[in-house]
């Protein structure tokens, strides 16, 4: 049985085939009808590792919407605005955990290795919060 999530999934991939149907636009080379396509590529902002995270996902388990904003030149864009959102959200939980956790200066002072794994525990549990509320959503 789908869940809602999947069944949802797939009524946006059907949609977005009709619209792609729809859109695209031919020229003519050497007797054969090529699709116009340009892929439209911003360098000026970094990707960084979420942004990877996503378009993997995308390729993986939304490969319409995944083909859609390539031929659209949308993909880079949105790449980057996910990394920026999973950067921000990184930066305000992991205080907020760390401070829960009791991770200090005195801690870090005192008991520098217990200070280092309580911090990597935070950042790996923010990850998990990234992930499940931006990357695969």
């Amino acid at each position: 049985m789908l869940n809602p999530r999947k069944i949802k999934h797939l009524q946006e991939d059907q949609q977005l085939k009709e619209e792609q149907k729809m859109n695209i636009t031919y020229h003519e080379e050497n007797g054969y009808l090529l699709p116009n396509i340009v892929v439209g590529c911003d360098t000026s902002r970094p990707i960084g590792k979420y942004g990877r995270m996503r378009r993997k996902y995308l390729q993986e388990h939304r490969p319409i919407l995944f083909s859609v904003m390539v031929q659209d030149g949308t993909l880079f864009e949105h790449l980057a605005e996910v990394e920026d959102a999973a950067q921000s959200r990184l930066e305000t939980i992991v205080p907020a955990l760390a401070k829960a956790a009791g991770a200090t200066e005195a801690l870090k002072a005192a008991y520098p290795m217990k200070w280092v794994g309580i911090m990597n525990a935070c950042k790996a549990q923010a990850e998990e919060v990234i992930l499940q509320e931006i990357i695969y959503a």
